[in-house]
């Protein structure tokens, strides 16, 4: 079975833009390489509490 590589290839030969969903430390090295990066401000609802996050999926999802 002969697979169409092209995609991949043109994937590996393009810009990289890195998503950084962590420490802006870690996106700020990036840059200083040279690597574009978005940052993304995530937390986990309910600030993390399972109880919590158990909580708003019972009402409906948050």
């Amino acid at each position: 079975m002969m697979t169409d590589t092209s995609k991949i290839l043109k994937l590996f030969r393009s810009e990289l833009i890195v998503v950084n969903v962590g420490p802006k430390s870690f996106a700020d090295v990036l840059e200083k390489q040279g690597y574009q990066t978005l940052q993304v401000e995530w937390k986990p609802a309910a600030g993390g509490d399972k109880q919590m996050q158990e909580l708003l999926a019972y009402l409906g999802g948050y």
